[in-house]
C-alpha cells in the first residue's frame, strides 16, 4: 500500500472514530463571526475590548508543543495563529484535536486575540468545531509543478498554493465586469441568445454538432455570441445591445486558442466601422487601467503601450510588403507557390483562395506589435461586412492588432440583402467543396434583412486579449480548461 493511499486510510479511520463520538464531520452551519483578514484588520481594538471573536477555515499547518499547539488557519481571505491549549479547551477537547484533526481539515475556533511572546497575531481557542474532513492530505507542496496538465487538472490545488493565480482569476473577473461596467454606461443593453442554432452564423469556423432529442434534429453550438441574432434585435429597433457569453468553435488547440471560451460581441445601430474604432480604442484603454492598473504592457517579445497612437495597417499593402503577393490580382497557384517559399504550413483540405490569403496574412500579423487597426480586408475575407463606397473590392472592417496577434474585430455590418445573399451563396459553395470553416447560408437571417437594418458597427473581442495582457497562455486563464480524461 502506496504512503498516499495509507494517509487517506487514516484519515478515514479518524472519520469513523468521529462518528461514534457522534461529531458531524460535515455540519451545513458555521458560526463565523469575522473573516481572517477583517479580524487582522480591526485586531487592536478587538484585541483591546477582549471581545470573543469565532473564526473558520482550514488548517495549513500543525504544529504540536506538548500542552500547547499553534495552528495556522487560512480563509480565502487572509491566514492567522491558532493557539489550541489544553488549558483552555480541556483535557477531552485537547486529545480529540490532536488525536482526530488533520492539515487541510476544515474548523471554527471562538477565542480572544492576543499577540504571542514573539509578536505573531494570534487567536487564542477556547472552543473548536470540526467543520469538514479532509480524506486526503495537502502535498508538501504543489508550487513549481512542471506539469502543465497536472496542475490544470487539480486546479483547486495550484490556486490553494500558488496566489498568482489566484490573482489572475480575480482579475479575469474583473476585467469581464469592467467590460460590462463600461458597455452599460455607453448606452449598451445586455441581451442573450441562443446557444443553440440549426445554421451556425457569424464566423469561419468549424461547429460543435450535437442531437436535439425533443424535436429529434442535429444543432450546433453556437460559433459568435449572437451576431445574426442580435443583428435581428436592430432590425427590430434596438439601437445598442451586447452579450457577454460562452461560444464553441471545434477546432486545434494553441497556446492563443480554445474550443470553448468567452466573447463579448455589441452591435450598434447608426454607427459605422469608424464609430467602432473609436469607441474600441477607449474600450480597450480602459480594460487595461481597470483591470492591471497600467496602459503599458510586455506581451511575449512585444513591449507595448496602449497609450501611444493607435497604428493603421494596411492588410493588402502589408502582404505584398512582406510576401511580394498582390492579394486582389494573384490566383491559388501563385499563392500556394509563396507559402511553400515561405514554409508556411497550412491545412489542404478544403483549400482555396480564402485560406490561402489568410495563410498569407497570419504570416505577416506575427512581426506587427501594435497597438493598431487593420484595414483594407478584401470582400472575399468577410462575407457580413459592407463593401467600402470607393472600392468594392473592401469591406469596412477593422482588427486590432496587438503582440503580433488579432485582438477583436468589427465592421459596418452589411444590410443589403441582396448583396447579403449573394455572399451567403458564396460560401456556401466554398463549404460543399470540402471547406467545413466557411459560412452556412442562413435564409432566415436574410428575411429579417429584407425588413430593413440600419447602418450598424459590429464588434467582438474575447478573452484572449485577457491572457494577452495577462501574459499568459489563454488555457492557463481560464480557471478550468477543459482536459481528456484521466486514464
Amino acid at each position: 500500500m502506496s504512503e498516499k493511499v495509507s494517509e487517506r486510510e487514516e484519515r478515514l479511520h479518524k472519520l469513523d472514530e468521529l462518528k461514534k463520538q457522534g461529531i458531524d464531520a460535515y455540519p451545513a452551519k458555521t458560526n463565523r463571526s469575522h473573516r481572517v483578514a477583517g479580524a487582522l484588520a480591526d485586531f487592536a481594538k478587538l484585541e483591546k475590548a477582549g471581545k470573543k471573536i469565532t473564526l473558520a477555515g482550514r488548517l495549513r499547518s500543525i504544529r504540536e508543543h506538548g500542552n500547547l499547539t499553534f495552528v495556522h488557519l487560512d480563509d480565502g481571505s487572509g491566514s492567522i495563529q491558532l493557539a489550541v491549549s489544553k488549558k483552555e479547551i480541556g483535557p477531552d477537547g485537547y486529545k480529540n484535536f490532536l488525536k482526530l484533526i488533520d492539515a487541510g481539515d476544515f474548523i471554527e475556533a471562538d477565542g480572544k486575540l492576543f499577540i504571542t511572546h514573539k509578536g505573531e497575531r494570534s487567536l487564542m481557542a477556547s472552543e473548536w468545531r470540526l467543520l469538514a474532513k479532509a480524506l486526503r492530505p495537502l502535498p508538501d507542496k504543489f508550487h513549481g509543478l512542471t506539469d502543465e496538465e497536472e496542475r490544470l487538472r487539480k486546479r483547486y490545488l495550484d490556486i490553494m498554493f500558488n496566489p498568482e493565480v489566484k490573482e489572475l482569476i480575480i482579475k479575469r473577473a474583473r476585467f469581464w465586469q469592467a467590460m460590462r461596467e463600461f458597455l452599460l454606461k455607453e448606452g449598451f443593453l445586455e441581451v442573450e441568445t441562443p446557444v443553440l442554432e440549426n445554421t451556425t452564423g457569424g464566423a469561419d469556423a468549424r461547429p460543435f454538432i450535437t442531437h436535439h432529442n425533443a424535436l429529434d434534429i442535429d444543432v450546433y453550438l453556437r460559433i459568435s455570441m449572437g451576431e445574426l441574432w442580435q443583428k435581428r434585435l436592430m432590425v427590430a429597433g434596438l439601437e445598442k445591445t451586447f452579450e457577454i457569453g460562452r461560444q464553441f468553435r471545434n477546432e486545434g488547440l494553441s497556446h492563443e486558442h480554445l474550443q470553448d471560451y468567452t466573447q463579448m460581441e455589441l452591435y450598434w445601430a447608426y454607427a459605422d466601422y469608424n464609430d467602432g474604432m473609436r469607441l474600441v480604442e477607449k474600450l480597450y484603454k480602459h480594460l487595461a487601467q481597470e483591470t492591471f492598473g497600467t496602459l503599458e504592457f510586455t506581451i511575449g517579445k512585444f513591449e507595448i503601450d496602449l497609450g501611444n497612437k493607435w497604428e493603421v495597417y494596411d492588410y493588402r499593402g502589408i502582404i505584398k510588403e512582406k510576401t511580394g503577393i498582390d492579394i486582389l490580382s494573384a490566383d491559388l497557384k501563385q499563392i500556394e507557390a509563396v507559402l511553400k517559399k515561405l514554409k508556411i504550413n497550412y491545412d489542404q483540405n478544403g483549400f482555396n483562395i480564402t485560406r490561402g490569403i489568410d495563410n498569407l496574412w497570419k504570416f505577416c500579423r506575427k512581426q506587427l506589435a501594435g497597438p493598431g487597426f487593420l484595414l483594407n480586408v478584401p470582400v472575399v475575407m468577410e462575407p457580413l461586412a459592407k463593401r467600402m463606397a470607393d472600392n468594392p473590392e473592401l469591406v469596412q472592417r477593422f482588427q486590432v492588432i496587438l503582440a503580433g496577434s488579432e485582438m477583436g474585430k468589427g465592421y459596418s455590418e452589411l444590410n443589403d440583402p441582396l448583396d447579403q445573399a449573394e455572399r451567403f451563396t458564396e460560401q456556401q459553395k466554398l463549404r460543399d467543396s470540402g471547406d467545413d470553416e466557411a459560412q452556412m447560408f442562413d435564409h432566415e437571417f436574410v428575411e429579417a434583412l429584407e425588413y430593413g437594418m440600419p447602418p450598424t458597427c459590429g464588434f467582438g473581442i474575447s478573452e484572449r486579449l485577457f491572457s494577452f495582457l495577462a501574459n499568459r497562455p489563454v488555457r492557463e486563464c481560464q480557471i478550468f480548461p477543459l482536459l481528456r480524461p484521466k486514464k
